[in-house]
């Protein structure tokens, strides 16, 4: 119980300013710092690769997250959805175009026209995520049709038989969660870190 003297204190502006003064440094203290490396601590105990943002590493080296896309380019890998963040995890962004947006249309028929070209297949067998830009810019997956319409393009280039390269895609195509949620997918990195790893080649890049 307060005494008179103490409530008296507190209700001078000197009292008050040293009231706030300590509650603002519990605050600051407890909440800003101690419970921030506490939560850091534990997260990094219980789930150590995700904290570090499930980075994949080969040999040593860091060739990439299991959270982020990356632009395969070269012809002996599987391509990723395509980007309008540049794949940056730093500006995670979509289009912002609406589907009746003329310059979206026009760069959807020219991708069309590109993977058509590229995977030697009619323009309407071309999936749509391969095409179309996801919403955060860094899907790290994509379909399995997405998947498979670039079977043959891999097979040839690295001279591999069609059936070894479609038993790997198999292989690294997940199931929707719980078997309900979502939809079967593809990660790209950990598929084409399995090409090279089947093939002897470098690590993907």
């Amino acid at each position: 119980m307060s005494t008179p003297s103490s409530s008296r204190s507190l209700s001078t502006p000197r009292g008050l300013l040293r009231a706030a003064s300590g509650l603002a440094a519990v605050a600051l203290l407890g909440f800003g710092l101690l419970y921030s490396l506490a939560a850091t601590a534990l997260g990094g105990a219980l789930f150590p690769a995700q904290s570090r943002g499930s980075l994949v590493e080969r040999e040593g080296r860091i060739v990439g997250s299991a959270l982020v896309a990356q632009p395969f380019v070269d012809a002996r890998y599987f391509r990723s959805r395509p980007s309008a963040a540049g794949y940056d995890p730093m500006a995670l962004a979509g289009s912002n175009q609406a589907r009746s947006n003329p310059a979206l249309r026009a760069t959807i028929a020219a991708d069309i026209d590109a993977c058509a070209a590229r995977e030697g297949i009619e323009a309407r067998d071309v999936p749509g995520d391969l095409v179309t830009r996801s919403g955060s810019g860094i899907d790290p997956h994509i379909s399995p049709d997405a998947a498979r319409v670039q079977i043959a393009r891999i097979a040839r280039t690295r001279g591999l038989a069609i059936a070894d390269v479609e038993r790997l895609v198999e292989a690294h195509t997940a199931a929707p969660q719980f078997g309900l949620l979502g939809a079967p997918r593809v990660d790209v990195l950990a598929l084409n870190l399995a090409l090279d790893a089947q093939a002897g080649g470098r690590g993907a890049e």
